[in-house]
């Protein structure tokens, strides 16, 4: 057993132990050693700005030099004033930054394309 396998069995009975008293929710991908425990306050906008943190993490991470950097970057900001405004209204600055980033997304999309009809051409 790997020492994540132990780790997980370990927690697995840790949050029986609670389970009574700290209503919780765990989500696992064992496959690539991924836990997550989410309270009860947990709502649905949180858990999505939470993952898009993640995804966020990638953008900020990846080399500008990858192609889909742009692409990834671009989403991710888009959803984040979304996600940061969705239950407020979008002000028209968000919008015109929203518009930026849709720009930025098509002009990588047609790189992207271009540089495909490229290989195919070779």
């Amino acid at each position: 057993m790997t020492d994540f396998k132990n780790f997980h069995q370990e927690l697995l009975t840790l949050i029986k132990k609670y389970e009574q008293d700290i209503p919780l929710k765990m989500e696992q991908d064992l496959e690539n050693d991924i836990v997550k425990i989410f309270g009860a306050k947990i709502t649905s906008l949180a858990r999505a700005q939470n993952g898009l943190n993640d995804m966020t993490e990638l953008a900020y991470t990846t080399a500008e030099h990858h192609p889909y950097w742009n692409l990834l970057y671009n989403c991710s900001e888009i959803a984040h004033t979304v996600l940061d405004k969705w239950n407020k209204s979008l002000s028209s600055n968000d919008l015109k930054d929203i518009d930026w980033a849709l720009k930025e997304i098509y002009q990588t999309l047609e790189k992207i394309k271009d540089s495909a009809s490229l290989e195919h051409d070779c």
